[in-house]
């Protein structure tokens, strides 16, 4: 049985090599390429995925902006969200976690399989009725600004 996921990443390059990743893996995708059309796809999906893994630096609008429309959206917002970015600043990770994501990976500290692994983490727990779990990351490289 396939878990429905939804990724948005702008870069094409890296969605074909998640998408595979995650196929792999027994997931189902569904992928955006902007902001816009994330909420948009999200809008439009029945059902609604098990998790959704975003991008920050988007075109149209950031994976920061999606999260909090989808936080603030009753039909979205009980949906777990990942953030899989390059932004390596602790305060960006911060600013993600207090938006409401339940996890911030940094793309290069983790390999994809990493990457799915801690998704299927998730979306296991999730499924499972156990709601969102704490999934222990430990944040590698993060340089801490004083």
């Amino acid at each position: 049985m396939s878990t429905l996921l939804f990724f948005a990443e702008d870069d094409p390059l890296m969605s074909r090599m998640y998408e595979r990743a995650f196929k792999a893996n027994g997931f189902d995708l569904k992928i955006a390429f902007d902001g816009e059309s994330a909420i948009s796809l999200l809008h439009s999906m029945d059902p609604k995925p098990l998790v959704a893994v975003l991008d920050i630096m988007m075109p149209k609008k950031s994976g920061f902006e999606v999260l909090r429309e989808m936080k603030a959206d009753g039909a979205l917002k009980s949906i777990p969200v990942v953030l899989l970015t390059n932004l390596a600043g602790e305060q960006d990770a911060e600013k993600g976690l207090e938006l409401g994501a339940v996890l911030y990976l940094i793309k290069s500290q983790y390999s994809p399989i990493e990457i799915v692994s801690k998704i299927r983490e998730i979306a296991d727990s999730y499924s499972r009725g156990e709601g969102i779990p704490k999934v222990a990351v430990p944040v590698k490289d993060i340089a801490k600004k004083k």
